[in-house]
C-alpha cells in the first residue's frame, strides 16, 4: 500500500513509564530514551492512498488523520506501537480496523489553511461515551524553508527513523507491518497547542507543551502486509 503524508507535525512528550506501560501488550517491550518512554502524536493530511494494482478508492484516499504512538521493540526489532488513530473516512477506519487490526476511530476533523498555507489550524474531536471527548486543536507551521535529517544517536532520529510497527490480531497475536520511505525531510515548527486530551482516557494526561516538536511538508511511505511476529 502506498500513502502521502503531507504538512505532518511530530509533537514528542516524555511521560511516565509506569502510566504508559499498562497499554503496552504483553511481547512488546517499551522502549526508553535516558530512562524515559515517549508519546508522539501526529496530525496530518493523508492522501494518494492505494493499494498496489488498484486504483485509489473514492472517498477513502483523502483524509486527515492523527494517530498517537509511542516506541517498543520486539526480537531487537525496534518499532512503533500505536496507543490511537483518528481519521475523517469513516471507509478508511473501517478497512484499517478490518484488514490492518489498527485502532482507529472516526473523528470530527479539519485543517484549516492561512498565511500563504502555511499556518495549519488543525481540529480533531471524537465523541466518546462514559469518558471525556478525546480532543486536539491548535495551530503549527514551519520555521524556514530549509529541511534536515535528524542525526543518527540524536533523540530525534530515535524519535522518527523507525520502519516497522506493531499492532495485535483478533487472537491477541503480535503482528509487524514492514515500512519503506526515505529520511524524514524536518522542519523547524512553531505550535500553538489550544487543547489536548488525546491520551486522558488511557489515564495519563499530556498537562504540558510537547519537549520537542518538528513538521515535514511531504513524504511518500509504502506499507508491507502485517505479518505475525
Amino acid at each position: 500500500m502506498k500513502q502521502v503524508w503531507n504538512d505532518l507535525l511530530f509533537a514528542h512528550w516524555p511521560v511516565n513509564e509506569d502510566e504508559l506501560l499498562p497499554h503496552i501488550p504483553q511481547g512488546l517491550e517499551l522502549q526508553t530514551w535516558e530512562g524515559k518512554p515517549w508519546i508522539t502524536a501526529a496530525p496530518f493530511y493523508l492522501s494518494h492512498l492505494r493499494l498496489r494494482g488498484i486504483p485509489s478508492l473514492p472517498f477513502a484516499s483523502h483524509f486527515l488523520e492523527l494517530n498517537v504512538r509511542t516506541y517498543v521493540m520486539r526480537k531487537s526489532k525496534p518499532g512503533i506501537f500505536f496507543l490511537n488513530l483518528e481519521a475523517s473516512s469513516r471507509l478508511a477506519v473501517a478497512g484499517a480496523r478490518t484488514f490492518a487490526h489498527l485502532p482507529y476511530h472516526f473523528a470530527d476533523m479539519s485543517a484549516q489553511y492561512e498565511n500563504d498555507k502555511t499556518t495549519i489550524h488543525y481540529a480533531s474531536m471524537r465523541k466518546q461515551t462514559n469518558t471525556d471527548d478525546t480532543i486536539f486543536s491548535g495551530a503549527y507551521k514551519p520555521v524556514g524553508t530549509s529541511s534536515y535529517q535528524a542525526q543518527p544517536g540524536s533523540l530525534l532520529h530515535w524519535l522518527t527513523e523507525r520502519y516497522c510497527l506493531y499492532t495485535l490480531n483478533s487472537s491477541g497475536q503480535i503482528l509487524i507491518g514492514e515500512i519503506h520511505h526515505l529520511p524524514w525531510p524536518l522542519q523547524e515548527a512553531e505550535l500553538r497547542l489550544d487543547t489536548n486530551t488525546l491520551t486522558n482516557y488511557h489515564g495519563f494526561p499530556l498537562k504540558s507543551d510537547p519537549t520537542l516538536i518538528s513538521y515535514t511538508k511531504k513524504l511518500e511511505v509504502f506499507f508491507w502486509p502485517f505479518q505475525k511476529f
